[in-house]
């Protein structure tokens, strides 16, 4: 038991060691409110217009084709336009996902923050940057 104690009191000295060594100035946290990033965002704007223009097309090709195929072609091909569908929702996820971890690092470089979190995390607090990172994201 008694070595549970010197376990833990020497774990929270190193800790403590490394807080002070890495320096308490540098604590600085920055605090996004990314629902208003994806509401605001022309970038996420424009890639949600090319998602809705891509859904459509697809769509237009079924209903275009479907009275020529059998019931089992028509499924067959609407399984697959689903598929190109997710495929291409996941790719312009990902460019809103890249897009917005370079505006991040860019303002967290700018404004010399340690760590940006999402505002729903921390109640109380913080730099909210959502503002210069929608501006980043242009």
């Amino acid at each position: 038991m008694l070595q549970k104690w010197k376990l833990a009191l020497g774990l929270t000295v190193i800790f403590a060691a490394t807080i002070l060594i890495g320096g308490c100035g540098s604590t600085d946290v920055g605090v996004l409110d990314v629902n208003k990033v994806m509401k605001e965002s022309p970038k996420v704007k424009q890639l949600q217009v090319q998602l809705d223009a891509k859904g459509k097309d697809l769509s237009d090709k079924l209903a275009k084709d479907k009275a020529t195929l059998s019931p089992e072609e028509f499924q067959k091909r609407q399984e697959a336009a689903y598929g190109e569908f997710l495929k291409a929702k996941q790719d312009l996820e990902g460019n809103v996902d890249a897009s917005l971890k370079q505006a991040l690092e860019q303002v967290a470089k700018d404004k010399k923050l340690s760590v940006i979190i999402y505002k729903n995390a921390a109640p109380y607090g913080g730099v909210d940057v959502t503002e210069d990172v929608l501006q980043k994201m242009q």
